[in-house]
C-alpha cells in the first residue's frame, strides 16, 4: 500500500509503503529508503523510533533514524582512502572524518520505487565523485516481508572500482517507549573494535573477556554502561563494532524487551552496537520524546575504516562490472519469561 508522506524542498514527492501479514507490519519510505515503523500486530508495539512527518526525517540532527546509509556506513578516517594507487578525498562531516556517506548520503536521497505484494525495491544512482567517491554506483535496496519480520538486501554495482558498505540505522525500542537500558542483549562475539576519542574504530580488535563489552551471556544493556572503562567513557556508552565469526547468514544479536524479542541475522563481517548515546530529545512518533539511550541500534556492516586497515579486515570494494550484495534480517517475536535467549 502506497500513501503520500510529503514533498521535499526541491519539489520531490515522498511516499510511504506498507507491507504486512498476520504477524507483522512494516512501513518504509522512499526518502532515504527508511524504515519508518516495524509493528508486532499481536501486541501493537511499534519497535522502531521514527517520525510522523517527512519534516522529522529531513530535519533530524545526525541521528539517521531508520535510514539506509551509504555509500559507506560508519567512519572513514580523515575522509581519505587509497584504491588502485589513487587517493580519494571524501566529504568530512564528523570530527575530521567522513561519516555515513558524507554530507549528502543515501539517507537524504529520494529513491525510485518498485512495489509488489511482499517486497519494496528502492533504487538510486550515485554519480561519479559524489561526496568524493569514484564511479557511477547503481544501488538497489530491497525490503522483503518475512513471516515474523523482514529482510534487507542491499546491492551496488559500478563502472569503476569503488566502495559500497551499506547499513540500516534503525533504532529499536522493543517496549515501544521509555528507556532501552533494561533491554536484555546477547551477542555471540569474542572480540570488539576499540575506538578513539572521535568515535573512529582503531585498527585493533580486543577480546571482550572481563570487560563491559561481553554480551556472550545475555545481560541488560544498562548493566555495565556506566562502568569505569576507557572505551565506555570515550563513547559515552556503547558505540562499537562487534566481529561475528563465520561466513554467510548467521545470528549476530538477540535483544529482549518486556514482551518482544528481536533477532538480527546478517552475512556482513559484524555489526555496530550503538546505545543511542547522542539522541537529542527530538519529538518523534505520537509525540514521544527520544532522549539518550531510549533505543539501541544493531547496524550490520563492514569493519569501520576497513579500506585503510590491514589485510585481515574485509574491504568493501565493488569491482567494476560486478555487484556487491549483503543481507540483513530482523525477526520479531513474543517470548515466554522462562525461555532463555
Amino acid at each position: 500500500m502506497k500513501t503520500y508522506f510529503g514533498t521535499t524542498a526541491d519539489g520531490k514527492e515522498v511516499s510511504l509503503y506498507t507491507l504486512e501479514n498476520d504477524n507483522v507490519q512494516i512501513t518504509v519510505s522512499d526518502y532515504g529508503a527508511t524504515l519508518v515503523s516495524f509493528v508486532d500486530k499481536k501486541t501493537g508495539i511499534d519497535a522502531v523510533l521514527g517520525y510522523d512527518t517527512l519534516e522529522g526525517y529531513v530535519n533530524q540532527q545526525g541521528s539517521y533514524l531508520g535510514a539506509s546509509v551509504g555509500r559507506t556506513a560508519n567512519r572513514i578516517g580523515k575522509g581519505e582512502f587509497t584504491l588502485n594507487d589513487k587517493t580519494y578525498h571524501l566529504a568530512v562531516n564528523n570530527n575530521g572524518n567522513s561519516l555515513h556517506g558524507g554530507i549528502v548520503g543515501f539517507d537524504k536521497k529520494v529513491f525510485d520505487t518498485e512495489e509488489s505484494e511482499n517486497e519494496i525495491i528502492f533504487r538510486t544512482v550515485s554519480p561519479d565523485m559524489e561526496e568524493g567517491y569514484p564511479g557511477t554506483l547503481n544501488v538497489e535496496i530491497r525490503y522483503t516481508l518475512l513471516s515474523d519480520g523482514f529482510e534487507i538486501t542491499a546491492s551496488g554495482s559500478c563502472d569503476q572500482d569503488t566502495l559500497f558498505a551499506y547499513t540500516n540505522h534503525s533504532y529499536f525500542n522493543l517496549d515501544g517507549e521509555g528507556s532501552a537500558l533494561e533491554h536484555v542483549i546477547e551477542i555471540p562475539a569474542d572480540r570488539y573494535g576499540l575506538s578513539d576519542e572521535n568515535g573512529m574504530m582503531r585498527e585493533q580488535l580486543a577480546y571482550v573477556d572481563d570487560t563491559p563489552f561481553d554480551f556472550r551471556t545475555a545481560k541488560p544493556l544498562g548493566q555495565d554502561i556506566g562502568a569505569d572503562d576507557e572505551q565506555i567513557r570515550l563513547a559515552n556508552g556503547y558505540d562499537h563494532f562487534y566481529e561475528i565469526k563465520g561466513e554467510g547468514m548467521r545470528r549476530m544479536a538477540v535483544c529482549r524487551g518486556k514482551q518482544l524479542q528481536l533477532t538480527m541475522e546478517s552475512d556482513f563481517p559484524g555489526f555496530h552496537l550503538y546505545s543511542a548515546n547522542f539522541l537529542y530529545g527530538d519529538t518523534g512518533k505520537k509525540g514521544q520524546v527520544y532522549p539518550p539511550r531510549s533505543a539501541v541500534c544493531f547496524e550490520a556492516e563492514y569493519y569501520p575504516n576497513a579500506i585503510n586497515y590491514g589485510p585481515s579486515f574485509v574491504k568493501p570494494i565493488v569491482r567494476a562490472g560486478t555487484a556487491l550484495c549483503n543481507h540483513i534480517r530482523y525477526h520479531l517475536n513474543e517470548y515466554r519469561d522462562q525461555e532463555s535467549i
